[in-house]
Formats: C-alpha cells, sequence, structure tokens
C-alpha cells in the first residue's frame, strides 16, 4: 500500500446523547442566524451589486449575490463592512479559484 493512501471504509463515529445533539442543532441554527445577519448588513451597506463584475441585481436573483470575506475569515464580521464584498456567485466562485491556483503555484515553485 502506498504512503499517503486514504481508504474509503466507512470510520466509525461514536454517537452522541440527545442533549449533545440538542446542543449541537442550538449552536449551528445561532451560527447560520449570524451569517444571515451580517449577508442582511452587507446588502445595506454596498448595495445590491457585484464588486467585482459591476452586475445588479433584483429581489427576484438576489440569491445570486454571496458575501465575501476579503481576509477569508467567515468569523470576522466588523459592524463597518470593512471585510465584506458583496460578489455575485461567478466572481465569487472566480476569487477563491485564483487562491487556490496561487497556492498550488507557489507549491511547484518552491520545490
Amino acid at each position: 500500500m502506498a504512503a499517503g493512501f486514504n481508504s474509503r471504509r466507512p470510520r466509525t463515529v461514536k454517537p452522541i446523547s440527545q442533549q449533545e445533539a440538542d446542543q449541537l442543532v442550538v449552536k449551528m441554527r445561532a451560527e447560520r442566524a449570524g451569517m444571515e445577519d451580517y449577508r442582511t448588513k452587507s446588502l445595506k451597506l454596498h448595495g445590491w451589486i457585484c464588486a467585482k463584475c459591476a452586475r445588479e441585481f433584483e429581489q427576484s436573483n438576489l440569491q445570486l449575490l454571496t458575501v465575501h470575506h476579503k481576509d477569508g475569515n467567515h468569523k470576522n464580521n466588523p459592524s463597518d463592512g470593512s471585510n465584506w464584498e458583496n460578489l455575485c456567485v461567478y466572481c465569487h466562485d472566480d476569487e477563491h479559484s485564483r487562491g487556490i491556483l496561487a497556492d498550488y503555484l507557489n507549491k511547484t515553485k518552491g520545490g
């Protein structure tokens, strides 16, 4: 077997109690509410327009406008919106793809 080979066998996961499951659900709902909150704030601050391609959005297609965290930290949500930019899903995907490509190219250069 080659080094670094990852088996696709299912892992055994220890079941959690109902109380632990309930706590996890509460935590996940709070995180989701926080995400929706910063999205709403970013849309109000920066408008319904993509910061990269300048496409304008309406209520009917607003789900295609996302909030990009400039520093990559989804927990860094200053109320002034300085870490956010509204990007359409296409520009947002492009932004993250560029980072992945840059990381790859830097690794191949360095050896």
